[in-house]
């Protein structure tokens, strides 16, 4: 269905903009690759001096991730009227982060565990790469096929 109307693009955003986005939301997802595959998990986090840190218990996936090991961070969310998107990819490293200090900047962002049960590690991603975009959201009527019975 050609209106003739110009798509808005998405909008590249900065590093400053990709840094706000991600401490407005307290839930991102990480990948990663554990064995033959790659895991995808959600995960409470925040961001703290540049880097992400995301609290994790004894014996998890992501405690079993070895110090040095790539990851990709993706967050993203809406605006309060739900008409404009954004997502911002983090790609780093991640290292445990069991030091006291951590743990500090773990309490003072509030970085608390969604279940029952310990969950005092910390695993800090750093960044090598930070990326973002935002974006219109399209109404159904740009983007469904015609109904055929003209109705919608």
């Amino acid at each position: 269905m050609d209106t003739g109307a110009v798509e808005a693009e998405a909008e590249i955003l900065g590093v400053h903009e990709c840094w706000k986005y991600l401490e407005s939301t307290p839930v991102c997802r990480i990948a990663f690759p554990h064995g033959d595959t790659v895991e995808i998990l959600p995960v409470n986090f925040v961001p703290s001096n540049g880097t992400v840190l995301i609290r994790t218990g004894e014996g998890t996936k992501l405690d079993s991730l070895p110090d040095g090991q790539a990851v990709s961070l993706e967050a993203d969310g809406f605006n309060q009227y739900g008409t404009i998107a954004w997502s911002v990819v983090v790609k780093g490293r991640a290292v445990a982060a069991d030091d006291a200090a951590s743990h500090q900047e773990a309490s003072d962002g509030r970085l608390s565990p969604w279940q029952a049960g310990t969950k005092d590690r910390l695993v800090r991603v750093t960044p090598a790469e930070i990326t973002g975009r935002r974006f219109v959201i399209a109404p159904p009527s740009r983007w469904a096929p015609p109904d055929p019975d003209g109705e919608r």
